[in-house]
């Protein structure tokens, strides 16, 4: 991170509620959000690269099937599965 004579201010627009978001869960990591942009535009300059992949693939049909199964069980409009053994379990995952 720069030292203090010579860091400079940016600006830029986000939206509130994200802001609110990654405010909190930087909070949570220990740091502010600052530190996380500082961290974000080192990792980019030494990697020469974003310090992710980027991706405009949708979760397979699989996943968006149990995220849809967690929330049901969630909100109670259907009941979590039970097992009488950990191989019962790893059974009913291979059907």
């Amino acid at each position: 991170m720069a030292n203090i004579s010579n860091a400079i201010n940016m600006s830029f627009r986000v939206d509130k509620s994200l802001k609110k978001q990654a405010d909190e869960l930087f909070k949570k990591l220990g740091m502010n959000t600052s530190v996380a942009l500082n961290m974000f535009l080192s990792q980019s300059v030494r990697e020469q690269s974003l310090p992710f992949t980027p991706s405009m693939e949708i979760s397979n049909k699989r996943l968006l099937s149990a995220l849809e199964e967690a929330e049901a069980i969630e909100s109670g409009k259907i009941q979590a599965k039970r097992y009488q053994t950990f191989e019962d379990a790893l059974e009913d995952l291979n059907e």
